[in-house]
């Protein structure tokens, strides 16, 4: 498969999960299978939440149109533009690369089997046990455009075996036995990281209430969902509760205000103080990975000393949010739209495919 022919068929997949919306799923005349896959998926996204409770419909149609986004001739192009796809055009190099995806929101694991596909390399994948079925579903859509991926895409539900590579994400614990594990193969092994915002108390409604979509989307299950905040000292927090009020419907959730009572009651029976609207908590805390239904957050007296500390604390952050108060930061309402050049923990993955012997 030459590298425009692998790009054609990633075009068409944003094509056919363009046609996917909560507000009405409509088919069009112009995408390739329809009549074999259009209904199936709905039937498949609506049932999502009862394989994984939090992937509600919702959800997962924001992860789908996401990824329709991304999946555009434009933005593939751009994307591969600044590598050299030799190695991808000869096919007698591909290696078999083992994936060990995530599950902790839909699709999280697709820009890895992307980027193997898209480098001439063979994908060996482990779904995670909360995200089975999305991604399978996804694949035979692929083979359906070209039969040619049928021999390089293979899921496997027991022990992973004949691979050259491995790319494998998990919680710290498991990426020290991943480390273990794959330490005679070349791999990229991601560990927990949690993204934060710094706020200057400058910010606008529409940027605050903008953060609420960095805090509440997937349910703030995602490594890019903001789980801290640092204010300057003397902030008060009153605009950013008014600008959140948008998203209070998400305490009638179950399990989300399950964790929410929990949590709370676990941070009042240790005699924590903490600012509490009925579906969020605050906490002042030096950690960075909050529990669900609760942000923590610190106080700064100088920003250049804040960006210091955020340097050192580099790879516990998968991003930052602010009005370019950082370098390289994130816009508000922003963190779950990466873009296909934006690498998990800022690893190049399509360079590290290209370039592992």
């Amino acid at each position: 498969m030459t590298l425009e022919t692998k790009k054609s068929v990633f075009v068409e997949l944003g094509k056919f999960l363009s046609q996917f919306s909560e507000e009405q799923s409509v088919q069009k005349s112009d995408v390739l299978y329809n009549d074999i896959f259009f209904d199936d998926f709905e039937k498949l996204i609506h049932l999502s939440q009862s394989h994984n409770g939090w992937y509600t419909p919702e959800q997962v149609y924001f992860a789908i149109k996401s990824w329709a986004d991304a999946l555009t001739e434009e933005n593939i192009s751009k994307w591969i533009s600044n590598y050299s796809f030799d190695f991808a055009q000869d096919d007698k190099k591909e290696r078999t690369v083992a994936l060990i995806l995530a599950g902790n929101i839909p699709l999280v694991g697709f820009h890895d089997f992307l980027s193997v596909l898209i480098t001439g390399n063979k994908a060996l994948v482990k779904t995670s046990s909360n995200d089975q079925h999305l991604l399978p579903f996804l694949a035979k859509y692929l083979i359906a455009v070209d039969e040619n991926l049928k021999d390089k895409i293979t899921f496997v539900d027991g022990k992973l075996e004949n691979f050259d590579t491995v790319i494998a994400t998990g919680s710290n614990n498991t990426a020290r036995y991943f480390e273990y594990y794959f330490k005679d193969k070349p791999s990229i092994i991601r560990k927990n990281r949690n993204s934060a915002a710094v706020l200057n108390g400058k910010e606008t409604h529409e940027e605050l209430e903008a953060l609420g979509e960095d805090i509440f989307r997937y349910f703030g299950l995602g490594c890019r969902n903001i789980s801290k905040l640092f204010v300057p000292s003397g902030y008060s927090f009153d605009a950013f509760f008014q600008a959140i009020f948008k998203y209070q419907d998400v305490i009638h959730y179950e399990k989300y205000a399950n964790n929410y009572d929990y949590n709370k009651a676990v941070f009042l029976m240790s005699n924590f103080k903490l600012l509490d609207n009925g579906f969020l908590t605050l906490k002042e805390d030096s950690s960075y990975a909050s529990p669900i239904s609760s942000i923590f957050f610190e106080y700064y007296e100088n920003l250049e000393d804040l960006k210091s500390r955020l340097e050192t604390d580099a790879e516990q952050i998968q991003c930052i949010v602010s009005s370019n108060l950082t370098e390289n930061s994130v816009a508000f309402g922003q963190t779950q739209n990466p873009r296909l050049w934006d690498y998990a923990d800022n690893v190049d993955t399509i360079t590290f495919l290209l370039t592992t012997k």
